[in-house]
């Protein structure tokens, strides 16, 4: 198992001083990868509902947040052998030329440590304000980009011509440093997604707390996962060429919790359940799990990123 966890867009650490520590931290530790989310600008009146709540209040209102793919050029500098993830980059919010650039820049950067983790995203109110395309069609959109920024990063005399994305006669140069470009992991739990994973990604990266589609123990990962086979095997993929992936986005704090159907929510509880977890899901195929570390000061992060570290990492 690989471990990996968010780094602060926004408050305590999210500064180069509090990054550099993070890095170095998760680098000492036995961390694997760290990841970044996306926003660009928050809007002041939101009614678009936040799929990962109850009652569709997303808590990230005050509007500070570093972007992303700057975030990870930084980081590619001061870090030294740690993978680098989006998690996730929403697709539509950049023109896909420029993304593509950006992204295979990061990559020859990075030395060839970027993982793309990507979504159609859900907040109709910021698509409007960046300018990205039509929001019903987002879902067309972020296939067609993944499509085209494939031709960019493989093709010597790359074209495409779609329904959002048209180029031809370009140089597109430099090619990312991984062959293929950066492995695409699809973010998101519904079907959609699933499919998304299955059809155009290289992984499934769901989040285990969505009230529409809870993934939050390891039977219900599981249901969901062998889909994302099933589809994959009928598209005539090889499913071993998908990586599976959790994000467990609650904090660990030693007590266990209960999921909806009253058995233990995954990944909650001491340290031993803990372990048993990673290993069930290793079991289970998955090579990749982000844990949530980030607290009200970074000492209290890091503190995080240190005691998961000698409890669990250490153990397995």
């Amino acid at each position: 198992m690989k471990f990996g966890f968010t780094v602060p867009v926004r408050g305590p650490g999210a500064n180069p001083e509090g990054m550099i520590g993070i890095g170095n931290a998760a680098e000492s530790h036995g961390y694997s990868f760290i990841a970044v989310n996306d926003h660009i600008v928050v809007p002041r009146d939101i009614n678009s509902l936040y799929p990962y709540t109850d009652d569709g209040a997303w808590p990230g209102r005050a509007g500070d947040f570093l972007e992303p793919l700057s975030v990870i050029g930084f980081l590619a500098g001061s870090t030294k052998k740690i993978d680098l993830l989006t998690s996730i980059l929403v697709i539509p919010y950049r023109p896909p030329l420029l993304a593509a650039k950006m992204i295979s820049s990061l990559d020859v950067m990075s030395g060839g440590r970027l993982i793309l983790g990507v979504g159609a995203g859900w907040m109709r109110e910021e698509f409007e304000a960046v300018g990205a395309p039509d929001f019903g069609a987002r879902g067309r959109v972020t296939d067609e980009y993944i499509e085209a920024f494939r031709t960019l990063w493989n093709e010597n005399n790359p074209s495409f011509h779609g329904s959002f994305v048209n180029f031809e006669e370009i140089i597109f140069e430099p090619k990312p440093v991984q062959k293929n470009g950066p492995r695409i992991w699809i973010g998101g739990e519904g079907r959609a997604a699933r499919r998304r994973a299955a059809n155009l990604g290289d992984g499934w990266y769901p989040v285990g707390n969505n009230p529409q589609t809870p993934l939050d123990t390891l039977d219900k990962y599981i249901a969901r996962q062998q889909e994302v086979r099933d589809m994959a095997i009928s598209n005539g993929r090889d499913e071993s060429s998908i990586d599976f992936a959790y994000w467990a986005i609650w904090p660990w704090t030693g007590e266990a919790e209960t999921a909806a159907d009253g058995e233990r929510r995954l990944l909650t509880g001491s340290a031993q359940d803990l372990v048993d977890d990673v290993r069930r899901l290793e079991d289970a195929g998955v090579s990749h799990l982000s844990i949530m570390v980030l607290s009200a000061s970074l000492e209290a992060t890091v503190g995080n990123i240190e005691r998961f570290a000698d409890e669990v990492i250490v153990r397995v």
